[in-house]
């Protein structure tokens, strides 16, 4: 099937976006290609569509589960097989959506990065007949990035298994450094990029110096009509501040990485759905959220890099109309600012020393550990021990870049079962344990095809089928489980932390001391270039697109810096035309309004007219309704 009619029947587009014709045709003649598009730019179609295109299956790279997810359901809705492999799932469970990659229909394949560590995934994507390697949030793989993934570097690996297979990246921000990072450590066979302009001509970016934020708040969220986001720095905030605005009569609601799964998919359905205007959120929230009608982003603390600022402002304006990106800026933020690089940095000492907390809050002995997944707390982690929660973070990164272990996002799985005993053999089970019949009944009617896959369930749904409380339901899948009659995996949403190495003693750790260094230089390089960003009076437009190479940006006109030029030239030029109009009037007495209009030298017919009603309104000019004097 051609491309266009893929586009048309499977998502209803009669023709593509700028550069995604090219990226497709450019993956069909099976070239390496990178992809920059901006946030909204339509990065999915860019593999999907020469995927469906093409026989065989197409692996995609992404580190978001959320944004694994929603992908998977969206391609399911519109009738297309796709399946995730990430962390939190069994190896049973694993297996089996594997074997289906092999030999069943699955067309899209998601990993996470972890994912691609694991000799059983690589054992079995051998066997696999992949057409596409499609690396999402490509800058992930370059340290000099600002969202850098040790477990990225392992993708090139994929390459050896299948070398002929080409691998398409795509990011929405990356330098021109970035870049060529991207190339090296994903092996491409020759230099291929296409880039679109990071310019959004219909963003205006302003930053609001401003003592009172929360005054400053409510004027924006009064003064722009429709959705908005406001990102925060800490969970508390998104709490406290969708509190402060529904106070004022603007409706919020909060989204923070601690909440559980089902708050989570609630509050953004109701913002997707436009019952709640503006969502209170930390970064979390946003990756892979498609809302065309964002009309503002609001930040109220500065991001860690303009990558980061760009990425997130980028949410808004999606449909192409008028949209606003507005930091809030105080110049004690800047103190705030450099303390968060001090933390970020934590010496080698203290990195050996959460390595250690971490072993024994986990309770891993010595030589032990390895291969091992376990849920991870790292705010009661923290509290536990006492630590900064940013410093121990930031240790926890370095540690992950030396493969001591991985800690995955937030896994945010439903529960899910698969019987693993066949028809006859569950019925016998059921004559002999009564007890367990009409719970095993009733599962069998809610849920279909629970023998052949793991199906996701609701505890609180099998409960109230059987009369019983959520707990008890819980119990009675625990049992089943031990007694091998179901594999019940339970619902996480707590990071994972799976150790790559045995447990060994903290003052034999190596710590990689020319990337640490090599990470310090850079963070200070992209805290420099925020700072710069809040502070310069410079179109705010041509500053992100220098940042990101683009030469010779033209002003936006449109951002806060290009509007109070804009006032104070019209300000200079009010008062030459009315100084200009004095003169002539003092000339002249009288005159028409044709000739007045044809004698004053400055500004256009527009600005001229302008400047007369404004003198008239003062009082400053008089007429007779033909003539005007003084």
């Amino acid at each position: 099937m051609a491309i266009n009619e893929i586009l048309k029947q499977y998502w209803g587009f009669d023709k593509f976006r700028p550069l995604q014709k090219e990226i497709i045709k450019s993956v069909l003649d099976k070239k390496d290609t990178l992809a920059l598009l901006p946030t909204g730019g339509g990065k999915s179609v860019c593999f999907q569509v020469p995927a469906m295109a093409m026989d065989g299956i197409c692996i995609v790279i992404s580190p978001l589960i959320a944004l694994m997810k929603d992908q998977v359901q969206n391609l399911q809705n519109k009738g297309i097989q796709a399946i995730a492999v990430v962390s939190g799932m069994g190896k049973r469970e694993i297996d089996i959506a594997l074997d289906n990659c092999i030999y069943g229909p699955i067309k899209f394949l998601y990993l996470s990065p972890e994912r691609l560590l694991s000799d059983l995934v690589k054992e079995r994507i051998k066997h696999m007949n992949v057409n596409l390697l499609a690396v999402d949030e490509a800058h992930c793989v370059s340290q000099w990035g600002y969202d850098f993934r040790p477990p990225y570097l392992h993708i090139a690996d994929f390459r050896e298994i299948h070398p002929k297979v080409p691998v398409l990246a795509l990011t929405a921000s990356a330098t021109e450094k970035v870049q060529e990072d991207i190339l090296e450590k994903l092996h491409f066979k020759s230099k291929n990029i296409f880039k679109k302009s990071f310019e959004r001509d219909n963003l205006s970016y302003s930053v609001l110096n401003q003592e009172n934020k929360l005054q400053k708040l409510l004027d924006v969220c009064n003064g722009v009509k429709g959705s908005g986001i406001l990102y925060v720095r800490t969970r508390r905030d998104t709490v406290e501040l969708a509190k402060f605005l529904n106070q004022n009569k603007i409706s919020a609601q909060y989204y923070h990485a601690g909440l559980n799964l089902e708050e989570r998919a609630q509050k953004q359905q109701f913002w997707l759905n436009d019952k709640v205007r503006i969502m209170v959120a930390t970064n979390a929230f946003g990756m892979g959220i498609d809302k065309p009608n964002v009309r503002f982003v609001i930040h109220y603390e500065m991001p860690e890099s303009l990558e980061a600022y760009y990425q997130e402002a980028g949410r808004a304006g999606r449909d192409q109309n008028k949209a606003y990106a507005v930091l809030l800026y105080q110049p004690r933020d800047k103190l705030v600012f450099e303390k968060k690089f001090e933390q970020n940095f934590p010496d080698v000492n203290y990195i050996k020393q959460i390595y250690h907390f971490l072993c024994n809050y986990l309770q891993i002995p010595y030589e032990g550990g390895s291969e091992t997944n376990y849920e991870f707390n790292i705010a009661d982690f923290c509290s536990k021990f006492q630590l900064n929660v940013l410093s121990a973070i930031s240790a926890i990164k370095f540690l992950e870049h030396d493969e001591y272990f991985i800690l995955s996002e937030n896994a945010l799985l439903p529960s899910r079962i698969q019987f693993i005993v066949g028809g006859d053999d569950l019925y016998k089970f059921q004559v002999e344990n009564a007890r367990f019949d009409g719970f095993i009944k009733s599962i069998l009617r809610l849920y279909g095809g629970a023998f052949d896959q793991f199906i996701q369930i609701r505890e609180f749904d099998i409960a109230k089928k059987n009369n019983i409380d959520k707990s008890l339901a819980i119990s009675y899948l625990d049992e089943l489980d031990k007694l091998e009659i179901i594999s019940y995996q339970k619902q996480t949403d707590l990071p994972l932390l799976t150790f790559l190495k045995p447990r060994i003693p903290s003052k034999d750790l190596l710590i990689d001391q020319n990337y640490y260094q090599d990470r310090k230089k850079n963070y200070h390089q992209k805290m420099v270039g925020m700072l710069d960003f809040v502070e310069k009076e410079i179109c705010r437009s041509i500053m992100l697109l220098t940042y990101f190479d683009e030469k010779n940006a033209q002003k936006c006109g449109i951002c806060d810096v290009c509007l109070a030029e804009k006032r104070s030239r019209l300000n200079d030029l009010r008062e030459q035309i009315a100084l200009n109009i004095n003169q002539l009037l003092a000339q002249n007495t009288h005159l028409i309004l044709k000739d007045l209009l044809s004698k004053i030298k400055k500004g256009d017919e527009s600005e001229k007219l302008d400047i007369i009603r404004l003198m008239l309104d003062a009082g400053e000019l008089k007429t007779d309704g033909d003539l005007y004097y003084l």
